[in-house]
């Protein structure tokens, strides 16, 4: 790295679409991207449940 100011440089991945459909390519994402996120599908069953809790509790006895 020759140039010290290229450092603090950051690029988007390509993107695919237009307007409102637009969105990152997922076939350009990697982990470097920052989108592994191995845990997601625990977190949406966590809050699933305590969704589901919440409503369980309100109802009338």
């Amino acid at each position: 790295m020759n140039d010290p100011l290229t450092r603090a440089t950051a690029t988007a991945p390509p993107v695919v679409g237009e307007g409102c459909t637009q969105r990152y390519d997922p076939q350009a994402l990697s982990p470097e991207d920052g989108t592994e996120f191995a845990e997601a599908a625990e977190l949406w069953r966590q809050l699933e449940r305590d969704k589901q809790a919440e409503a369980d509790s309100d109802k009338p006895k």
